[in-house]
């Protein structure tokens, strides 16, 4: 993951907590797959009944789309459950932007593949705004320079990022991997180590 340049999905409410994100009566899987068809899912559906989708939502509408959601200040909070950032991601979105994240929430994005980006309470606003005027605006993330760009505007803020949890994006590197990169480093280290003892 280096770059993402895509249309938006906004939900422009505070204090989403991961019991909204996944309800916890689909935690019962442990594997990440199939999460994603109950994102939102009381927001999604009148009753919990599928064939009774709240149009007003923006996952059921046509209008948005797109690789990036949006979404108000305090995103992830309540519960650990990796869950949310499994439905998120298996959903198809590759990127959270919100003014603030729970930091529980935020490294299990990282630990997913899902990038959370934070940007200040004015930029998010602008996001909104932009995407209000016309819902194709288009957002261009870009790990390698940390920054986020709203396109049709030309708006432009960094984000920041744990450099060790970049590596891992930029790379396709989870834990595991990061380690086995580091081969060849660890060897020559190790030996090192035995020719002075």
């Amino acid at each position: 993951m280096n770059r993402i340049i895509s249309t938006i999905v906004p939900i422009n409410i505070e204090n989403i907590d991961t019991d909204q994100i996944i309800p916890a009566r689909f935690l019962k899987a442990t594997s990440r797959e199939g999460f994603g068809k109950n994102l939102f899912r009381d927001w999604r559906y009148e009753q919990d009944d599928e064939s009774k989708p709240k149009k007003d939502f923006p996952l059921n509408n046509p209008t948005w789309n797109g690789k990036v959601l949006v979404a108000g200040k305090n995103f992830g909070c309540g519960s650990s459950r990796e869950h949310a950032a499994w439905a998120i991601k298996d959903h198809g979105f590759d990127a959270v932007v919100s003014s603030f994240f729970a930091d529980i929430f935020r490294n299990n994005a990282l630990n997913n593949f899902l990038l959370p980006v934070q940007v200040s309470d004015d930029f998010l606003q602008k996001i909104f705004e932009a995407a209000n005027r016309d819902p194709s605006t288009v957002i261009d993330i870009n790990l390698e320079t940390q920054t986020i760009r709203i396109e049709n505007t030309g708006e432009q803020e960094s984000f920041d990022i744990n450099p060790y949890k970049k590596t891992c994006l930029l790379n396709g590197y989870d834990d595991i991997d990061y380690l086995l990169s580091l081969r060849k480093e660890i060897e020559t280290f190790e030996n090192s180590n035995q020719s002075v003892a």
